[in-house]
């Protein structure tokens, strides 16, 4: 989709580009609904860049809870975020971390919206 950068101006190039390999195959409707959805769920890293340094100073385990992280969340919460290492790596790799969330979830949006365009005979 020629057009994906004025859906989604602020995407860093990694980002952009797994997007624009899962956008190929749609036509333009279902690349702005993928737009659309995919800019509702995605995180920003600065959010959890936030996360991670409350998760390192008061909360521990915050990033991975917004990371949808849940399991991950509790043993970081219960540990004092691995005992500060976890906190530190995850405030470190905060980039990497939310590039991770958003690839997995713009998968899911790629797919949800082929199958929805397929089952409505589109």
């Amino acid at each position: 989709m020629a057009h994906l950068i004025q859906f989604m101006p602020d995407l860093e190039e990694e980002e952009l580009y797994s997007i624009q390999r899962l956008v190929a195959s749609m036509d333009e409707k279902q690349a702005q609904l993928f737009s659309y959805a995919y800019r509702a769920k995605r995180k920003e890293p600065q959010t959890i860049l936030v996360a991670s340094v409350i998760g390192l100073v008061s909360v521990p385990g915050l990033q991975r809870f917004l990371l949808g992280q849940i399991g991950l969340g509790f043993i970081y919460l219960f540990t004092g975020g691995l005992l500060l290492i976890g906190s530190i790596v995850d405030l470190v790799r905060y980039k990497k971390l939310t590039l991770e969330y958003n690839q997995k979830v713009a998968e899911e949006v790629a797919a949800r919206i082929i199958n929805m365009e397929s089952f409505l005979g589109n």
